[in-house]
């Protein structure tokens, strides 16, 4: 495409008369204000162009020949990038070369019919005058039409502004959560939370936590208590600070949450050695304005259940954090298979745990919610013993929350129940 940059000098500052329309312009302009006519002078006039090359204007006319080699330019580029480029670079590159192909056709017949020069239009078309302007797309309409011809929005009268849509109800959360130490360990180093940020305008947001304490001597339950704490603060001194509007801001601050905890609890650590060593996984759910917003580290998980499906393929589950230990992996990377990760001797050993190294990477992400979605956060001691699809159809088919947790720990204990059992629901209507 021709980039009409004109390079020729300034004139003087007197006037002179269009040779068209007979207004007068100054020396210097190189187009009628007025009439649009081109004022070439006597000298040739240049026209450069994006490969560096220029054309000269001799009145009004371009050379055939010189915009020929142009064209057979811009071919040769493009079938260098026809010949180095993938995918959609590769689509864009042959459409070009057909559509300069068929230029320079066109070119070629003119220089067989004698043709050596190309006029160039020496005036600006005339603006069409419209009786009203689309609101909406801009399109010009004649005075009688009631709708646009470009788009079809009413115009006049019938444009009036509709009134908005009412603001969709607020979600209600409805939570339940059960926490068991299971049939072997004496203590219970699982941490849960649930409850909601308020301000004076009202609720803002529900937050969930789960956090699965380690280190032995009641060292994991302390550190899963003190992250859980940590979150809560660093969250509350968030919204109190900053107008977490948008899915980037939540995350933001909830991995803001979970460095610091994992900075305080390897602190504690630190400074006292019958803690050494010890540490937890999280995973941390808020839900605001019809999105859960998650953070998690470690081998806690969050699922999203409905009966109506939650993808496209429809399935009634969806397990909404990946796993930070070594079996998950291995599954990932082809090496085990689901079913064979679950009895794996090595699947509780983590590569990812708040609070045993100086500083941690968390993983965030961001859902939408609809009435009849429900979260599910556990521990490993429940998904270790119940299966993805059992979570999903016990949650399902119990109407009381409050059922479901005690039907899914109940199920853990009799498989084994050799961990600390947690899970929390919410439920959203």
């Amino acid at each position: 495409m021709l980039n009409s940059a004109f390079t020729k000098g300034d004139g003087l500052t007197s006037s002179r008369p269009c040779p068209t329309c007979g207004s007068a312009v100054a020396e210097s302009a190189r187009f009628c204000p007025r009439c649009g006519t081109a004022l070439l002078g006597d000298e040739p006039e240049e026209i450069a162009i994006s490969t560096g090359q220029r054309l000269r204007v001799s009145t009004d006319a371009l050379s055939v020949r010189e915009l020929m080699a142009v064209v057979e330019a811009g071919v040769f580029w493009w079938q260098r990038k026809l010949s180095n480029d993938q995918g959609v670079d590769r689509e864009r590159a042959a459409a070009s070369i057909k559509e300069l192909s068929r230029i320079l056709d066109s070119l070629s017949e003119q220089l067989a019919q004698g043709r050596e020069t190309m006029r160039i239009t020496t005036r600006l078309p005339v603006l069409r005058q419209y009786a009203q302007t689309c609101m909406i797309c801009g399109r010009g309409n004649r005075a009688s039409a009631r709708f646009c011809i470009a788009c079809g929005s009413p115009l006049g009268a019938e444009a009036r502004p509709a009134k908005p849509p009412p603001a969709p109800a607020p979600l209600r959360i409805t939570l339940a959560a059960r926490t068991d130490p299971g049939m072997v360990r004496p203590n219970n180093e699982d941490t849960f939370y649930s409850g909601e940020f308020s301000t004076a305008e009202g609720v803002v947001a529900t937050l969930l936590l789960v956090a699965d304490g380690m280190g032995g001597a009641q060292a994991g339950e302390f550190a899963s208590n003190q992250a859980s704490a940590v979150v809560k603060q660093s969250l509350v001194a968030a919204l109190a600070n900053h107008d977490l509007a948008n899915d980037s801001a939540w995350q933001n601050a909830l991995r803001g949450a979970a460095v610091a905890a994992n900075q305080h609890v390897y602190e504690q650590a630190q400074a006292d050695q019958t803690k050494a060593g010890m540490g937890t996984t999280l995973t941390v759910a808020v839900v605001s304005d019809r999105r859960v917003h998650l953070a998690h580290v470690g081998d806690t998980r969050a699922y999203l259940i409905n009966p109506g499906g939650v993808n496209e393929s429809g399935s009634t589950w969806s397990q909404l954090t990946s796993d930070h230990t070594l079996v998950a992996r291995l599954v990932d990377i082809g090496q085990l298979t689901a079913e064979q990760a679950r009895t794996h001797p090595q699947r509780n050993i983590l590569y990812r745990s708040l609070g045993t190294d100086p500083t941690i990477e968390v993983d965030t992400s961001s859902h939408s919610l609809a009435p009849g979605d429900i979260l599910l956060l556990c521990s490993d001691g429940l998904d270790g013993y119940v299966e993805d699809l059992e979570l999903a159809r016990i949650v399902i088919q119990e109407a009381e929350l409050a059922r479901a947790c005690e039907r899914l720990v109940d199920l853990a204990k009799e498989r084994g129940g050799r961990d600390n059992i947690t899970v929390l629901l919410a439920r959203v209507s």
